[in-house]
């Protein structure tokens, strides 16, 4: 869940996180796992091995407080009654922002995500690490929780959870094991981690600033979700995709802030530009999965006249960007199903299309 605190400083660390330069010295971002070609199907047979149809299942932000908690087990028991679903997206926040953030909690978590029959990506939010400083939430070091999160959820970089999981390729090359890709049905499919709070730079409780560790993981991460933006790209380019869907927790386009400030928001620039000029390049439509809002929302955020390129001082529209915000919060009573189109022909606005399925 974003919160919404000025951030004293962070124009002098827009240059470091210059789309031009590489995100790490020698790094070119490429994605393997154990040494196996990227691009190719390594997916385990899990009895709905089909590539058409390709039908998977969105859900974030959920499940928030005492009462979602006890009706989850219920909710991942209907996912599992929906056959056509081959694949779940998490999209972040598995947890709210104001309960603790303890081992126990995460390991429940992970319990009841490999309780789903389908792989599961889960890409992380904010509450499970970057905002654990917060008192209600048990006065973590942020970057100690962030630490126990990678340890939980992806101790196999290359495996996705679920009880039939399946390889993806994982950006272990910069250590960044929860940035996955994976193709299915001519759709490049990726997780970025790209989270609330400012993409974490929001300064932790007790400080005006943000510490020098912290600056640095932001900084490291960010320029790691674009490498690997930029390499789903050029797999989608590589294997003329009909598609790419992009999932992270962030809403880099709340329509629910009433007052927007780009002090709050100013990390998501070299994200947005790289969605801009890669989804741009490559021609054909782009799906943003996201949560963090909490409010179901469906638009083209970038197209010519969009608010949004004023807000973020940007000139160049990227009118392929579909961008879908799914509920969240108490509003989580539902997944979405999303199906590639068999139909649907390379540089279609419309590969995709979904149902809004009830959970309850």
């Amino acid at each position: 869940m974003r919160t919404r605190h000025a951030l004293a400083g962070l124009g002098a660390l827009t240059l470091c996180l210059s789309l031009g330069a590489p995100a790490v010295a020698g790094q070119d971002g490429t994605h393997k796992h154990q040494g196996k070609e990227q691009g190719k199907d390594h997916s385990k047979d899990h009895g709905k091995g089909h590539q058409w149809p390709y039908t998977f299942a969105v859900i974030g932000d959920t499940p928030y407080g005492a009462e979602m908690i006890a009706r989850f087990p219920q909710d991942v028991d209907r996912i599992n009654a929906d056959k056509d679903v081959q694949l779940v997206m998490h999209v972040g926040d598995i947890k709210n922002g104001s309960s603790p953030c303890s081992d126990a909690y995460l390991t429940w978590m992970r319990g009841q995500l490999d309780r789903l029959e389908d792989p599961v990506v889960l890409t992380p939010g904010d509450n499970e690490w970057t905002d654990c400083h917060r008192p209600a939430a048990g006065g973590f070091d942020p970057l100690e929780r962030l630490a126990k999160v990678r340890s939980v959820f992806y101790p196999q970089p290359g495996t996705t959870l679920g009880k039939h999981p399946m390889y993806v390729n994982a950006q272990t090359s910069l250590g960044f094991p929860e940035n996955v890709m994976w193709s299915r049905a001519e759709v490049q499919f990726a997780t970025a981690h790209v989270v609330g709070s400012n993409n974490g730079f929001l300064p932790w409780t007790g400080r005006t600033t943000a510490t020098p560790q912290q600056l640095a993981e932001a900084v490291d991460r960010t320029a790691a979700a674009v490498t690997h933006i930029r390499a789903t790209y050029a797999e989608a380019r590589r294997t003329k995709a009909k598609a790419v869907v992009i999932g992270m927790q962030a809403d880099m386009f709340d329509v629910t802030q009433k007052a927007w400030s780009l002090d709050t928001n100013s990390a998501f620039v070299p994200v947005i530009k790289a969605l801009t000029e890669e989804s741009n390049r490559f021609g054909g439509a782009t799906y943003l999965l996201d949560g963090d809002s909490h409010v179901f929302n469906d638009d083209y955020p970038l197209t010519a006249g969009s608010v949004w390129l004023q807000r973020y001082g940007l000139t160049t529209p990227a009118p392929r960007i579909h961008r879908i915000t799914v509920d969240g919060e108490a509003a989580a009573d539902e997944y979405l199903s999303m199906t590639v189109d068999p139909k649907a022909k390379k540089g279609s606005r419309d590969v995709l299309v979904y149902r809004r399925v009830p959970l309850t």
